[in-house]
């Protein structure tokens, strides 16, 4: 018998085997321990988000090197149509032919499809129905609870708490982590309340993501302990990002839930232009709240005054590096004190006044009047409740070397 022939019936006894295991719906673990078997070494499969779904490999450093994509192990795409649903990673002792490795992952691509399709038409009723609930889809009380029970959720009468969290990568991150945000938000919420929702928001955020969930049946206690969580999973669970995570009051009827989603985006932007709160409760915004409605009901007149006061400042610091933005944040806080504002920054009094100088110059507004510091104040309120956060660099304008001390 020739080689060739040799290898051609072994490809056809190693698909034989798969297709078996595929027809018999053993299930995804023996579809790929057969596809080990066939190509002769280590497979390792995951979902979308890099969740392991099957594992057949020679021992656990074996398997770790694997999910480690270390050197030596190969990486192909799993597809069904032009839709990615998950990896594969191989190490084999010699390559496989061509064919059985495209029939193999096709085959493997089907079954990560298959099992995890139900899993996906939950997610996206849950999205729709929260989409419908945030946007007032619903005429009654009645509809929204029938509605919610449709997609598992039956505890939204006993009152709801939202939360927002917001992930900004830090570094270029893998294709599937928004997925994975998602789900490491929901197994951390339903650690605390085991009938919460996640969903990924509809809202872009520019280098990053949003992840709305739903603690139905949650107190305020009980919400605090869910945030807690929620961040704590998501940090140790994706690297390279900075979290927030905001957090409503409760809404005891479930018609106010979109308010309350309303009260946790903004206690999320508040928390983010802070730089200090990574969890932060609606009720801990302080003077924010009073802009809860205009942010709700006339966003466009926030993002006006905004233009007005601090967006020249910010666009400004973006393009030179500056920290216009930040000194006028910190002189505020110093209650208007030079010497004060320059201590909290490490940089020199002469280097302030030039900035607040140059603040007076773009946009109008004097430092020195109350009324300047008030619309300012006002500007860097709005600022944050619309969710833009402003630049941080190294100041390079003219002035600034003065006893200029490195900002950490």
């Amino acid at each position: 018998m020739s080689a060739e022939r040799a290898s051609a019936e072994l490809d056809l006894a190693a698909l034989e085997e798969i297709t078996g295991a595929v027809e018999s719906g053993a299930g995804l673990p023996t579809v790929v321990r057969a596809a080990a078997k066939a190509l002769g070494g280590s497979v390792v499969v995951l979902d979308r988000s890099g969740q392991t779904l099957a594992v057949a490999a020679r021992s656990p450093a074996d398997e770790k090197s694997l999910l480690a994509a270390s050197d030596g192990v190969e990486t192909i795409d799993l597809r069904v149509a032009d839709t990615q649903v998950g990896l594969m990673r191989l190490r084999v002792r010699s390559g496989p032919s061509p064919a059985l490795l495209r029939l193999l992952t096709t085959l493997i691509a089907s079954e990560v499809e298959r099992v995890r399709a139900p899993e996906r038409e939950s997610e996206e009723e849950s999205a729709a129905f929260l989409s419908g609930l945030l946007t007032h889809e619903f005429s009654s009380r009645e509809e929204l609870l029938e509605r919610a029970r449709t997609v598992g959720l039956r505890d939204l009468e006993r009152g709801t708490i939202v939360l927002v969290l917001h992930a900004h990568a830090q570094a270029p991150a893998q294709e599937g982590w928004r997925i994975r945000l998602r789900l490491l938000a929901a197994r951390g919420a339903r650690a605390t309340v085991s009938t919460a929702v996640a969903v990924l928001s509809e809202r872009g955020i520019k280098g990053g993501a949003e992840i709305i969930v739903l603690l139905p049946g949650a107190d305020e206690a009980t919400g605090r302990r869910a945030a807690e969580t929620v961040l704590r999973d998501v940090e140790a669970g994706l690297s390279g990002f900075a979290f927030v995570v905001g957090r409503s009051r409760l809404a005891e009827d479930p018609l106010l839930i979109a308010r309350a989603a309303d009260e946790a985006l903004l206690a999320a932007n508040v928390a983010e232009g802070d730089g200090e709160a990574r969890v932060l409760g609606f009720e801990e915004t302080g003077a924010y709240r009073l802009l809860l409605s205009t942010m709700s009901e006339n966003p466009a007149e926030l993002q006006r005054f905004f233009a007005e006061t601090v967006e020249p400042l910010l666009a400004y610091d973006e393009q030179y590096e500056t920290e216009l933005v930040t000194t006028v944040a910190a002189f505020l806080e110093a209650d208007g004190n030079v010497a004060a504002t320059a201590q909290r920054l490490f940089t020199h009094r002469h280097t302030i006044r030039y900035r607040l100088e140059r603040v007076r110059e773009l946009c109008g507004l004097d430092v020195g009047s109350s009324d300047g510091r008030e619309k300012l104040s006002l500007g860097l309120k709005a600022m944050r409740v619309l969710g833009i956060v402003s630049a941080r660099g190294p100041a390079s304008e003219p002035g600034a070397t003065g006893g200029r001390v490195p900002a950490h």
